[in-house]
């Protein structure tokens, strides 16, 4: 009972219902006009017929007319009763059997379901809800963030407004609740004084109206938000957000990073604190074709082997794994070992460095650019938006990246890597193929905006894929718990965790983390600092912090093989 009563409520609240039920009634008045105009008329043409009937025989006549029911009892014996009847007949038939269904089912049952899905949505947070993350944002995005927020099992609601969309939501399990972001009140249900975080993730106007609006309320509750241009970074702040991330930006120098420049062999893409994540070709190295084991890279230099790259596939680092010639080594240590690999490995300098080759100048693509710039290595920009090319820059090739003719200017015969940041995916794939059957040798590197067509871009051929949502998740999580998680690219991550009590006292060669759960220990934080080269025969403390690599499933399986 208290369920239908909420549902009437919520029902009668919304002004779209108010408007369907006044039109129900005017229609249901017609209907009743035209009912009794009909049993007039028979009483009218039963009296020149000579035959005499009551009022509510009348009626009774002229609803089994229109219904077709037609029992046969009282009938027209002139043509013009006939006629009146057929008339009847027909308009019952336009009207209850087809005029009448849709209409209640447009203006009644529907939104009656509509409501009963969205009096299921809550509207407030319970009164002693405290240290959760609230995300205001409906977009593929926010869902990113909220999920990934649920694997660290980090409370937060996804605010959104009552739609059917928030209601798939819902149902998919995502903790939605329903409310209007900029209303202060929205937020006082959500209880945003005892908030951890607010992210903002709309479009830089609605998150100033975010920001504004939860400081109505909160003057203290730390906002995160993301920008999608640069101007609009003091703008949040003066709205009161505490932390602006440009994504694209961020994207760009992400995708930027993983380009090998001519005066590294080795290239780190990720910094965990101390500890530094590199890549490095195994075709400029003396170990193709030896096992990892051979190499003897941990004794030699002091550096772990993690993982590698075949082609498009990440696999941990087993002793016993073939070095192929395409294989690009990921290695783990302090950058002053990472100098010495360098200094050791002296590949031979390159007198003519072919230009990286982005497609796509938009701003994640200006952030490539930007990045390369900085690290002086040559690249060509393909674009096909002339507003979007500097004036005398001969870098930046007008046209369309899928004619030939304009990617065998831009160098796509010589290059050996090419960058695709469009922010449509189709799109991206589609050049990933294009990319990938022109020139099977290169490295392909693509954005990816959404999370599921991350698979799709690897099956296109793409090198490596990073996806603008996971990485926006990630670094809301790490405002949160700073180093929980870092994103080398898409699927594969650097992650920290307690040592598991069922590791306490085993040395890391006996502790079968690699083998069970496809993760890789490549530090140890303990009472006296990080060890960025752990030494597998000292035993795991209860007090140490294991740092780890693998895939989502890699980490999936450890938390739940150690961590229930």
């Amino acid at each position: 009972m208290k369920f239908i009563i909420s549902q009437m409520a919520f029902f009668w609240a919304q002004q779209s219902n108010k408007r369907n039920l006044r039109f129900m009634a005017r229609f249901s008045a017609f209907v009743i006009l035209l009912i009794g105009f009909y049993s007039f008329t028979f009483h009218v043409l039963m009296e020149r017929e000579g035959q005499e009937y009551s009022l509510l025989t009348g009626l009774y006549w002229t609803l089994t007319v229109m219904s077709t029911l037609g029992f046969g009892d009282i009938t027209f014996t002139s043509d013009a009763g006939k006629m009146f009847s057929v008339v009847v007949l027909l308009s019952g038939i336009v009207l209850f059997m087809l005029v009448m269904p849709f209409t209640f089912i447009r203006f009644v049952y529907a939104p009656w379901l509509e409501a009963q899905s969205q009096a299921r949505l809550p509207r407030e947070l319970p009164e002693d809800a405290s240290g959760h993350v609230i995300i205001v944002g409906a977009g593929s995005l926010a869902l990113s963030v909220a999920e990934k927020f649920r694997k660290y099992s980090m409370p937060c609601f996804l605010l959104m407004p009552e739609s059917p969309e928030a209601i798939e939501h819902f149902d998919k399990g995502y903790p939605v609740v329903a409310g209007e972001f900029d209303v202060a009140a929205t937020y006082e249900k959500l209880r945003v004084n005892r908030a951890s975080l607010v992210v903002a993730l709309y479009d830089d106007m609605k998150n100033t109206n975010i920001a504004a609006t939860v400081r109505e309320v909160s003057r203290s509750v730390p906002i995160a938000a993301g920008a999608d241009y640069v101007e609009s970074l003091d703008v949040l702040r003066l709205a009161g957000c505490n932390h602006v991330f440009h994504f694209a930006r961020m994207l760009g120098r992400n995708l930027a990073r993983r380009v090998f420049g001519p005066d590294s062999l080795s290239n780190i893409i990720g910094r965990f604190e101390e500890l530094c994540i590199a890549e490095t070709p195994a075709v400029v190295s003396p170990y193709v074709g030896k096992t990892l084991r051979e190499t003897d890279i941990r004794n030699r230099f002091g550096l772990n082997v993690v993982g590698i790259w075949q082609g498009k596939k990440y696999q941990p680092a087993m002793p016993d794994t073939v070095i192929d010639e395409g294989a690009v080594l990921l290695l783990a240590g302090p950058s002053e070992l990472l100098d010495l690999y360098n200094r050791e490995m002296n590949p031979a300098a390159e007198e003519h460095n072919p230009p990286v080759l982005i497609l796509g100048s938009g701003r994640v693509g200006q952030a490539v650019a930007g990045n390369l710039e900085e690290r002086r290595i040559p690249f060509r920009v393909v674009e096909r938006n002339a507003r979007n090319i500097p004036q005398d820059d001969a870098r930046y090739i007008l046209g369309n990246a899928a004619d030939f003719e304009t990617l065998f200017k831009a160098g796509i015969n010589t290059t050996k890597t090419v960058i695709v940041t469009t922010h449509d995916d189709d799109l991206n794939i589609y050049l990933t193929i294009y990319c990938r059957k022109l020139r099977p040798d290169i490295q392909v590197i693509s954005r990816a905006s959404l999370d599921r067509n991350v698979p799709s871009l690897y099956s296109a051929g793409a090198s490596l894929v990073m996806s603008h949502a996971t990485m926006a998740a990630n670094t809301m999580i790490n405002l949160l718990s700073p180093g929980k998680v870092f994103l080398l690219t898409e699927g594969l991550s650097i992650f920290r965790v307690q040592a598991p009590s069922s590791l306490v006292g085993l040395a890391l060669k006996d502790s079968h983390i690699r083998e069970q759960t496809q993760c890789n220990v490549v530090g140890i934080r303990g009472t006296e600092g990080m060890s960025a080269s752990p030494d597998p025969k000292e035993p795991i403390k209860a007090t140490d912090e294991l740092i780890l690599i693998g895939s989502g499933e890699a980490e999936q399986a450890f938390m739940e093989r150690y961590h229930g």
